[in-house]
């Protein structure tokens, strides 16, 4: 079953200058598999994620998630930035369940996963501490906590480790690792750095200069479970010489 399906999507912002920002792009995602994108800056990585997302829509195409053309944003579809966006006023138990409470939700629907989710991610102890008192990877880890208790189909993550320093970083890689291996969710992944990207996904897109487009797609046969480990070995070092070659193609075409 397909959750997701970019069928020759097009995407032009015209104001005074026209960009052409993504050029019939076509991909399909499978449930419960995690693809990551990579490709120069300004490709059109993050428009291809914000129009699944519905916080923009296509100029040209299709865009179905579960089937249905996406219009508008929804708790199906979880977004990670760059930045975990918490509510600074709000303690961090008060973040994982703002979505759910918002929305209206009973109780019993949604703390023991909550609950749940803060242990998976290590901060159970922090539960009553402010963001502030946060380093920055323990608050990454809130946003992903308070976007999974939403229970989406589908998580899209827009750079998320990227404002991480090299060990968090490494460490918050292991982490989306183990919660996607127990959870099975579908996983769009935009990231700039190739070993984050062999080392987390099924399969790497790699885009084009703009206007973006999916110049080649390589399948990452590394066994599952991943660990850190992964990131060594023959197998690992054929992969990355790949898509290094690849982007290199991409950036001039």
């Amino acid at each position: 079953m397909s959750t997701i399906t970019f069928d020759h999507v097009s995407k032009v912002y015209s104001g005074q200058k026209t960009v052409h920002a993504l050029d019939n792009v076509s991909l399909t995602i499978n449930d419960g598999e995690f693809v990551a994108l990579l490709g120069p800056s300004g490709c059109g990585k993050s428009t291809l994620l914000n129009l699944l997302a519905g916080f923009e829509t296509v100029s040209s195409g299709t865009l179905l998630f579960d089937g249905k053309t996406v219009t508008r944003p929804g708790p199906d579809r979880g977004v990670v930035f760059q930045e975990a966006a918490l509510f600074p006023w709000l303690s961090v138990w008060e973040n994982v369940i703002f979505g759910p409470r918002v929305q209206g939700l009973p109780r019993a629907d949604y703390e023991e996963r909550a609950r749940k989710l803060l242990k998976v991610v290590g901060l159970e102890a922090f539960a009553d501490a402010l963001p502030v008192q946060l380093s920055g990877g323990m608050r990454q880890r809130v946003g992903i906590a308070r976007v999974l208790t939403m229970n989406p189909r589908a998580l899209l993550m827009d750079e998320p480790f990227g404002a991480l320093d090299a060990q968090t970083r490494l460490s918050m890689q292991q982490l989306l690792l183990d919660v996607w291996q127990s959870l099975g969710t579908t996983v769009l992944f935009v990231t700039h750095d190739i070993d984050e990207a062999i080392l987390l996904s099924d399969r790497v897109c790699v885009m084009s200069a703009r206007p973006g487009r999916i110049a080649r797609t390589i399948p990452i046969g590394l066994a599952r479970p991943r660990s850190i480990a992964s990131l060594t070995g023959a197998d690992f070092t054929a992969y990355k010489a790949e898509i290094m070659a690849d982007i290199k193609v991409a950036e001039h075409h």
